[in-house]
């Protein structure tokens, strides 16, 4: 693969000149359309309007939403001016934006309403107490220093905040000189978006991602699924996500293909979508398509356009996998398997891989990148059949963590060997398999969760003296989590009780599912937590409460 040296702009104006009427985003549910000079146009209406607020190349920009349709102008228009876009996971709560908005240096924080159970414009204004007297465009908050906008994505109006309707109509009042000089002096190597992920101290870590790094990954995806500028992907995956905006979005982008978007995964409205769009691909975590396959009306949907896509985030049992390229004609789906700081490819099967390696393996390394096994004490590359942690090395490679310079240098090597902290192993035909974790996360239905993030949460419920948080067996998500506490002495409490001191404070994916109370943990003669014994552990005692664990 010849490696491409583009940014966003530049692709979103090349379509935008050579297919102005191709459609590029639609919304199936509500028939909203924008083709690519459509889209480009109110792109570049929102990019002047950011720069009209103040904004600059380097500065952050919080993206707090569901796959909304704006959701797409945000990222385009912070990539056209060099803003970086911090994508902000849907699930997270006070606590976790908080941390964010601060470790990230937000200038501008978009929002909707709120999703699911959380009400977000309350949630900033609680965090934001400043935000209801202050001048639009003027914020001065005493806890996010950097934070001088707020913006709601919709026509609704909120104090202190913009809102799209308001900066896009703006933007379409003011010339194009200064967003014509910021433009020329964007490259390529700039940083892009910014990604948490929650990390093994605790603390989640932006990973720093730039145009380079991400429209490669996405050309290479494409290649991997035979895409072309004829194709419909449907994305019901979270935009948030490096699956969402680099598997889907920058497939899509830098093929000249089309995209149809729905805003909330529901297996009906994406088997409809599929339906009336003729749809060609669909990308999912195992859960996902397990649901579209079990609707009572699935077999109501004529599925016959479909041809390849791409599912992540959990290894697919092979009944699943024939399941999926059958009864929805994905004959071509592909396996990818990466993490966000590798944009996110790493290894994925191919199009012409039988159903028994993409059930059973990860695939081979992606277009233009090494990976290796290598033993994780001295970096020296494996034979196959050996196992070691998995490492890759390209223009993947993230460019590091914000602000975190140590822990850049422990995840990539002087080598420029980026350490994925995961075990696998590669056979005598080149294909990967991941065979276990060095790092002890937890991935929850293709959510990852980090236990010492949660253990340091729940540290602060004064009646816990000591906590182990490891994943509990799951059919359903792969692995749920599980908290062991120790309680201080003469201290009550109760599963109900860790768990309401949880909700509404951290993701509802990281709330322990099942909680324990015990009197030690399993240790090494050392002193060092068992984690594994922990899951050893937790099947044993569901068991003695006649719970099945789901």
């Amino acid at each position: 693969m010849e490696l491409i040296d583009k940014t966003f702009g530049q692709f979103i104006e090349q379509w935008a000149a050579e297919t102005p009427d191709k459609e590029f985003i639609i919304y199936a549910d509500r028939n909203l359309r924008f083709t690519y000079a459509q889209f480009n146009l109110r792109v570049d209406n929102l990019a002047k309007a950011l720069l009209h607020t103040g904004m600059k190349p380097g500065d952050k920009l919080g993206i707090f939403a569901n796959n909304v349709p704006d959701w797409l102008t945000f990222m385009f228009a912070c990539a056209k001016i060099g803003v970086v876009l911090v994508t902000i996971n849907t699930n997270y709560k006070s606590h976790e934006l908080e941390y964010v908005v601060k470790n990230s240096d937000i200038v501008s924080l978009c929002i909707v309403n709120g999703w699911r159970d959380s009400d977000y414009v309350q949630m900033v204004n609680e965090l934001v107490p400043e935000l209801r007297e202050s001048q639009r465009g003027f914020l001065k908050s005493e806890k996010f220093p950097f934070l001088k906008n707020v913006i709601f994505i919709g026509q609704e109006k909120h104090r202190g905040m913009f809102n799209t309707a308001e900066l896009i109509l703006l933007g379409s009042q003011l010339d194009n000189q200064l967003l014509n000089e910021t433009k020329a002096g964007i490259s390529c190597h700039d940083v892009v978006n910014m990604q948490y992920t929650s990390g093994t101290t605790g603390f989640p870590k932006g990973v720093m991602l730039t145009h380079h790094n991400i429209l490669n990954n996405g050309l290479a995806t494409g290649q991997c699924m035979n895409f072309t500028a004829n194709d419909r992907l449907c994305i019901c995956v979270p935009l948030f996500h490096c699956f969402g905006c680099v598997l889907a979005v920058c497939a899509i982008l830098t093929h000249g293909a089309s995209m149809v978007i729905v805003e909330n995964f529901d297996p009906l409205m994406v088997l409809a979508s599929v339906q009336k769009e003729k749809c060609t691909a669909l990308h999912g975590v195992p859960t996902m398509f397990i649901a579209e396959l079990n609707h009572p009306m699935f077999s109501m949907f004529d599925l016959s356009s479909l041809r390849t896509g791409i599912m992540a985030g959990a290894l697919c049992p092979i009944e699943t996998m024939n399941e999926v390229m059958q009864k929805m004609n994905m004959s071509e789906l592909i396996i990818v398997y990466g993490l966000t700081e590798s944009s996110p490819g790493m290894t994925a099967t191919r199009t012409y891989d039988s159903p028994q390696i993409r059930s059973t393996t990860v695939g081979k390394a992606y277009p233009a990148v090494e990976v290796k096994v290598a033993d994780p004490e001295t970096g020296r590359e494996l034979n196959p059949g050996e196992q070691g942690e998995l490492c890759c090395r390209g223009y993947n490679v993230m460019k590091g963590y914000y602000k975190n310079e140590e822990a850049t240098r422990k995840a990539i090597d002087s080598e420029g060997w980026l350490h994925s902290g995961d075990l696998g192993v590669k056979d005598e035909n080149g294909y990967f398999k991941v065979t276990g974790r060095i790092k002890d996360m937890i991935i929850r239905g293709g959510e990852n969760i980090y236990p010492r993030e949660v253990e340091n949460f729940l540290y602060t419920m004064p009646q816990i003296q000591a906590v182990e948080v490891a994943g509990v067996p799951s059919a359903k998500y792969g692995e749920q989590v599980g908290a062991f506490i120790k309680t201080r002495p003469g201290a009550e409490l109760t599963e109900e009780d860790v768990m309401d001191f949880c909700r509404g404070k951290i993701a509802r994916y990281k709330i322990p599912k099942y909680v324990f109370f015990v009197d030690d943990f399993p240790m090494t003669a050392s002193g060092k937590i068992q984690k594994y014994k922990l899951r050893e552990l937790s099947l044993e005692l569901l068991k003695e409460k006649g719970v099945e664990p789901v």
